[in-house]
């Protein structure tokens, strides 16, 4: 039995700040009190400091970077922009070109009235906990006497298309020799940052590639397409006859999968074909993957069967990571596609995971079906209870009765999961059992009980 119950610090979540464009706390005020603290914070570590921005295709996107490039030059930092590019991409080029930090202004899989900005250090790794902290200080205290400027003034961030030429070289540079010739492949881009670099990605490889979802308009970003709803993709691909689908979410850092039946393939199934193939290459040390908390219980009987221990992390890819560099483990991530290659990247990746995906495929020569034929999946749900607070839910008798009452009777037959999202106002119940009737009588009575405590 798991359970992971967790609260949110005042700006920060498991992804740096996330919230409704132009409302606290992501308003002008806090945006550009953020470049000036994240300024701060560099100018006293080093001389000179430089940053550079990206973004996803939300339309709130160019006003949110010049507002907190505002921020940073006001405070000594020099500022450069690629414009509008995946996450991992600033993660790879904050480190290539020795930026002292990076930050991208995206709100992942949300809704297009969101966005977000997540900070990278100088090293490529999302900053480290403490790090956020200290910055979150400066800003909720400059965010009150700070002026700042009225975003509709500031000139626009113009990107320098060198940099996301970089990003993509580095892509096919980590999958050198692959060659998509004769395969039929559907590429959802979810209108978001992956349709910017997808068209010249997949072009040098060959084969009869399909993008769809490439035509942001600033408000289309993860509308009903996307690895939030990989059964649209799905759909494509049995409707075109394609063998495989490959769908990315708002900012591309996850990939799903789909196969040539209509079949969603999540990233437990990617998890599994990836760790087989590392280990018969000799690259899985340890023998051990990390996932996390909602990983379905089959991954972990179907890396057994092949010796493969696999360990659970909290939910979240910084804590994937954390555990990953714990154990020295060269691939972990989560059941959403978000998956991990340090050897690679510093960051999930979900153009990386694709590319990664395809040259299995054509090492293998195996359908993506054949691959992950053995990974039988346990009934699982997952509820989402929107709330109006994060209160700690051991703390509601109601509810601790009905998660007490779930994990008495699944005991060694099932999981229960029960955490708040690290960047919505929701509540996750999960639950995974043998008995699908038992998993979904539990979870509506969790949920329930959630709803009727904290419910918006």
């Amino acid at each position: 039995m798991e359970r992971k119950h967790s609260g949110a610090r005042k700006l920060f979540g498991t992804d740096g700040i996330r919230a409704i464009a132009g409302e606290a706390p992501l308003d002008a005020a806090t945006i550009y009190a953020t470049g000036l603290a994240l300024g701060h914070s560099l100018a006293a570590k080093t001389s000179n400091p430089r940053v550079i921005l990206g973004r996803d295709t939300r339309e709130s996107g160019p006003w949110i970077a010049a507002t907190i490039a505002a921020g940073l030059r006001e405070a000594g930092v020099t500022v450069e922009s690629a414009g509008t590019v995946p996450t991992p991409a600033i993660a790879l080029l904050t480190r290539k070109h020795g930026f002292h930090a990076g930050i991208v202004i995206s709100a992942s899989h949300n809704p297009w009235r969101d966005n977000g900005i997540k900070l990278f250090g100088g090293d490529g790794f999302k900053l480290p906990d403490a790090v956020e902290l200290a910055i979150e200080e400066e800003i909720l205290h400059h965010a009150g006497s700070a002026t700042a400027p009225d975003p509709s003034t500031l000139p626009a961030i113009a990107g320098n298309s060198a940099y996301k030429l970089d990003y993509i070289q580095f892509l096919l540079d980590s999958v050198p020799g692959l060659n998509l010739k004769g395969r039929n492949i559907v590429v959802d881009c979810a209108n978001g940052a992956a349709a910017s670099i997808a068209p010249s990605l997949f072009r040098p490889l060959g084969g009869n590639i399909t993008l769809l979802n490439i035509t942001p308009d600033g408000r289309n970003i993860n509308d009903n397409c996307g690895a939030l709803y990989p059964q649209w993709v799905a759909a494509q691909v049995k409707e075109r006859g394609a063998g495989l689908g490959i769908t990315f979410d708002g900012d591309a850092d996850r990939c799903m999968l789909a196969g040539p039946h209509g079949n969603i393939i999540n990233g437990d199934a990617i998890l599994l074909i990836v760790a087989r193939d590392m280990q018969a290459r000799g690259l899985l040390t340890g023998n051990v993957a990390v996932a996390t908390a909602m990983s379905n219980m089959g991954l972990e009987a179907a890396l057994k069967r092949s010796g493969i221990k696999m360990l659970r992390a909290s939910v979240g890819d910084r804590y994937v990571l954390e555990m990953m560099q714990k154990h020295n483990a060269a691939l972990g991530g989560e059941q959403s596609g978000h998956i991990l290659f340090p050897h690679l990247s510093t960051t999930g990746d979900g153009l990386l995971t694709a590319l990664v995906v395809l040259d299995l495929i054509a090492r293998s020569g195996k359908t993506i079906d054949e691959l992950t034929a053995d990974l039988k999946v346990f009934p699982q749900v997952i509820v989402n209870v929107k709330v109006r607070e994060k209160k700690p839910l051991e703390s509601i008798p109601s509810v601790a009765e009905k998660i007490r009452a779930a994990e008495d009777e699944l005991q060694d037959s099932g999981r229960v999961v029960i955490r708040y999202s690290g960047t919505e106002p929701l509540a996750r119940v999960m639950i995974e059992a043998e008995s699908e009737e038992a998993m979904r009588r539990n979870a509506d009575a969790i949920a329930g009980a959630i709803r009727a405590e904290l419910g918006a």
